[in-house]
């Protein structure tokens, strides 16, 4: 076989046409049994990895900080029992303790107490709507309090719906924050496009501002005014997006990283790229969302939501890692644990992970974390 194009054209086409179709195994097939030497040399030229280096951090000396944990031990935006001891069972599992060997000055809030509220027959959008409208005011003002004293919010919910009022109270502190939502579901619905009426299918909906045109109805939630912008906030992990959902993070530009993008390119690249995307001069305070199951329900199954092909423990550790390394968190949700679904396996697995993305996220490091200060001289202690 012979070629009567270009070196440049030909190798572009074989790229073009074999790599990003990701047919890797045709690909070594032609390099080795049909190129010619000098059109081989050529492809292998462009493979070569570079000698470019990527920075990364070095610090390995965990960044003390100031944490302020809340429980919300909401179960109103969804239908299953259990969500609501979430915040019970991270802290049973020795989250607040394992903070504090981190070095970590802990101030441990306690639980938000929800009062019952009637409902309005007239909302019939929002389950639960008036509870819930409250219950976001409450959360509202304890995340804002923690944040006005100089603290990083730890929210333990809980369902979802709890980060209306969390992130609303944020905001009115750092109003340049960005958001990073892992998640498997995008939590973007419209009240009237629901088709379950659960609010913690809607949390983002009644605070991103390019979506109010299509809120036709926010019912008891009028007292929200929209906060964020579309193009501060992430996704990373979504895999179980309705199509209303769908339409709308295409109309408004919402920064998408689902799990096909993730296959991709894999979580490292995912992760820069998300980053940069939402701050691009590296500066503005992280509010970072976690729903349990953005994980795969083989790792996390305790949840109510679950979706198949989610992110490995490794992928979530990792993620937990380069936000750490940025050291701009300044708010974390940690919702959708339900220590009453699945086995008791199950659910000790589930615990056990969302307590380890808390801890890697605030400087826990696989490679091995050292404390503040720390130093060997050689002679035992």
């Amino acid at each position: 076989m012979s070629f009567h194009f270009s070196q440049r054209t030909f190798c572009n086409h074989l790229l073009n046409n074999f790599i990003n179709r990701r047919t890797f195994s045709s690909f070594s097939y032609v390099i080795k049994n049909v190129l010619n030497s000098q059109h081989r040399s050529c492809v292998n030229n462009l493979l070569r990895p570079t000698r470019q280096v990527v920075q990364v951090s070095t610090r390995r000396h965990i960044h003390l900080q100031k944490i302020g944990v809340v429980g919300v031990p909401l179960n109103k935006g969804q239908d299953k029992q259990g969500v609501e001891l979430g915040p019970k069972a991270l802290r049973d599992n020795g989250l607040i303790t394992s903070l504090e060997d981190l070095g970590h000055r802990i101030n441990d809030y306690g639980n938000i107490e929800f009062e019952n509220i009637e409902e309005d027959d007239k909302q019939p959008l929002i389950k639960n709507g008036q509870f819930l409208s409250h219950a976001s005011k409450k959360i509202s003002n304890a995340v804002k309090k923690v944040i006005q004293d100089g603290e990083i919010c730890v929210t333990l919910g809980g369902d979802h719906s709890l980060t209306t009022g969390a992130l609303h109270g944020h905001v009115q502190v750092q109003p340049d924050l960005v958001i990073v939502w892992i998640d498997a579901h995008a939590d973007i619905n419209p009240p009237a496009a629901s088709l379950t009426g659960h609010m913690h299918g809607m949390p983002l909906s009644f605070l991103i501002k390019e979506l109010q045109p299509y809120m036709s109805e926010v019912g008891p939630f009028d007292w929200v005014e929209p906060c964020i912008s579309a193009h501060d906030l992430v996704y990373i992990g979504l895999r179980d997006v309705d199509a209303v959902e769908r339409w709308l993070i295409e109309k408004l530009g919402i920064c998408t990283f689902s799990m096909q993008e993730l296959d991709d390119l894999g979580i490292a690249a995912v992760l820069k790229t998300a980053l940069s995307t939402v701050d691009p001069e590296g500066k503005r305070p992280i509010h970072v969302s976690f729903d349990i199951d953005s994980l795969d329900p083989s790792v996390a199954g305790s949840t109510g939501t679950p979706a198949r092909g989610g992110l490995t423990y490794r992928e979530s550790q990792y993620i937990a890692e380069v936000i750490a390394q940025t050291g701009r968190i300044s708010a974390l949700d940690i919702v959708e644990v339900n220590p009453l679904l699945g086995t008791q396996m199950e659910q000790e697995k589930t615990i056990s992970v969302a307590k380890d993305f808390a801890l890697t996220i605030f400087g826990k490091q696989r490679c091995g974390t050292l404390p503040p200060r720390f130093t060997f001289s050689g002679r035992p202690s």
